[in-house]
């Protein structure tokens, strides 16, 4: 049945407040928010199952939906427990590339050899293989439409092409160049080409520019640079950008005809809009579900830029410079700070360590430690009157809440900048993971086996987020999308 799909994981959580709530420093502060007031009964993937509106265009500039992976999958599992271990077992997985790609030697030695970005919608992505949101997108001319997998922490933009010299299974048809008036071979000798990371492997005068990606899990796309033509949505067509077109490809990538990179190399799609996008995005990350509404991806400074925004500074780590890291200094549960090393989140400049922003990653990571001050903090403020429940897979602090009109629950927030003076107070609906449909949840927070702490979409979801990376800066909206 739909329920058991793993779009219902996360549940809506029905609570007093929705908003994200953020206080700085620059001005007077309220008192930090303590609790949330949950309802288990109600907690629902959507409360209105028509389809969501179109998001409206913006100055001409790309407007997209972002689906989660769940509302066009389509997979089915015996039970919601079944979906859950499937994305442990994912969520895994990605961590431990991220752990590999972002180690300090890893870093040093790691030559990826393409990148690109554009907008388009988001759509999660649990049975479309690897990645957790997906984006529409038109590829060509005439456009032939595509779901690509989202992720923040990838700069390429590849899709499949034919001929397929070896091809994985994708939703829509495979995207044949011949049959667009607007693809065009990049040459080697182009400074397109010789942009690579790298460089361009095997590449000779007069050959077309040829590129290869590897993700660390064995996964990978192997093909030829070409300049093509996107559609996104109604938008006016981009051309001329960048793309993988791959006639190799394995891995984890089934479902989806590609990867849609937003990371913060200079071949993304923003760093390739240049100034028509101002090297700024904004992303709010829909729920999970099959019935969730979509999300949202807007290029464009003025367009992207959340009045009331509160602005957190991004990190460069140099020796992986696609990621966008934040400065993370603290955490609090409850409305009080915990008492944490100082230095628990800090990024080193051997490239270790830090808190990294990460699309792809659907379960937030702390290092040991800060997990387990949270974990204790959480369950000290919710206190023994609510039975616990056995763990599932990475979720250790279960509660069995089937016998319960309501519950309270502490808050957790995150804190940024010197003296702590940027808070943002995580909206309930991003604290809890539901494990079955008979009323045991839990807290969507997991240990890290590294220094790497990873911010996952989790706890993104429904939070206006804007990248300013020209600026080097984060937004986080006032209020939930």
């Amino acid at each position: 049945m739909h329920g058991d799909t793993i779009t219902a994981l996360l549940l809506v959580v029905a609570f007093a407040s929705v908003t994200a709530v953020i206080t700085s420093g620059a001005s007077a502060s309220p008192a930090p928010l303590r609790f949330h007031y949950i309802y288990p009964r109600n907690f629902t993937t959507t409360v209105d199952s028509s389809p969501p509106p179109s998001p409206p265009r913006r100055d001409g500039r790309p407007t997209l939906e972002l689906l989660h992976r769940d509302a066009v999958s389509g997979t089915t599992y015996p039970s919601k427990r079944h979906a859950v271990v499937a994305l442990a077992a994912r969520d895994g997985a990605r961590v431990e590339y991220l752990q590999q790609r972002l180690s300090p030697l890893s870093s040093s030695t790691y030559q990826p050899t393409m990148t690109t970005e554009v907008g388009s919608e988001v759509v999660s992505g649990i049975s479309e293989g690897s990645g957790e949101y997906f984006a529409r997108v038109g590829v060509g001319s005439p456009p032939t439409e595509q779901y690509l997998v989202v992720d923040s922490g990838s700069d390429v933009i590849w899709v499949q092409c034919r001929p397929c010299t070896q091809c994985y299974a994708q939703a829509d048809p495979l995207f044949d160049p011949a049959a667009s008036a607007s693809f065009a071979a990049v040459p080697c000798g182009s400074g397109v080409c010789r942009s690579l990371p790298g460089g361009s492997p095997g590449c000779g005068a007069g050959e077309p520019c040829r590129y290869e990606v590897s993700y660390g899990d064995g996964s990978y796309t192997e093909g030829v640079l070409a300049m093509e033509t996107l559609t996104f949505g109604d938008s006016t067509p981009v051309q001329e950008v960048a793309i993988g077109c791959g006639h190799r490809n394995r891995g984890l990538f089934i479902g989806a005809a590609g990867l849609l990179g937003l990371g913060w190399g200079p071949m993304s799609l923003v760093g390739q809009l240049g100034g028509a996008a101002g090297g700024a995005f904004s992303y709010c990350l829909a729920s999970r579900g099959a019935d969730a509404g979509a999300g949202s991806l807007v290029f464009g400074r003025s367009d992207a830029m959340p009045v009331g925004a509160v602005w957190v500074p991004l990190l460069r780590n140099v020796q992986a410079p696609s990621f966008y890291y934040v400065g993370l200094t603290g955490l609090g549960v409850g409305g009080e700070r915990l008492p944490l090393q100082s230095t628990l989140f800090d990024l080193g400049e051997d490239g270790g360590g830090g808190v990294v922003m990460d699309t792809g990653t659907a379960v937030t990571r702390l290092p040991p430690d800060a997990y387990a001050a949270l974990r204790d903090a959480f369950t000290d403020a919710v206190g023994a009157g609510l039975p616990r429940a056995p763990a599932v897979s990475l979720f250790d602090t279960c509660y069995d809440l089937s016998g319960y009109a309501s519950v309270r629950v502490p808050t957790v927030a995150l804190y940024f900048g010197a003296d702590d003076a940027t808070a943002l107070t995580l909206p309930a609906r991003n604290l809890l993971v539901a494990m079955d449909d008979h009323g045991v949840y839990c807290l969507a927070f997991a240990a890290s086996a590294s220094g790497l702490s990873i911010l996952g979409n989790i706890q993104q979801q429904g939070i206006q987020i804007t990248v300013d990376s020209a600026a080097g800066y984060v937004g986080f909206g006032p209020t939930t999308c």
